[in-house]
């Protein structure tokens, strides 16, 4: 059998790209993907809203939508403004997590799951 010889630098790995085209360590933006994903989950179910998540050091900001059932869901979004237009446009209320905290159905709802009975 013949034998490969394969070249590892030493600091290859820190040089390497995540499937999209990232660099490690950098924070991913929302994509179309989030945004269609919030659209179809809120489009499917009823008494949704929607709590804004701050940008923190890793992770851009968040929203997560919230049924009527504590049924939930999380991506990325823009901005808080871009959070507050899909919201308008979908008569969903806006609120920011950081000023209001999450609803006691979703923690229920959590709860519920853990157990095997969501």
């Amino acid at each position: 059998m013949g034998s490969e010889v394969v070249g590892v630098g030493l600091f290859d790995s820190l040089r390497r790209r995540s499937k999209g085209g990232q660099k490690p360590g950098t924070l991913r933006k929302a994509s179309s993907n989030d945004f269609k994903h919030l659209e179809d989950w809120a489009s499917s179910r009823t008494g949704v809203e929607a709590y804004v998540e701050p940008k923190t050091n890793v992770t851009e900001t968040t929203v997560v939508l919230i049924a009527h059932d504590g049924e939930w869901t999380r991506r990325r979004i823009e901005s808080l403004d871009a959070a507050q237009q899909f919201g308008h446009k979908r008569s969903i209320p806006v609120y920011e997590v950081a000023r209001v905290g999450y609803p006691k159905r979703m923690r229920e709802y959590t709860e519920r799951k853990k157990r095997g009975e969501a």
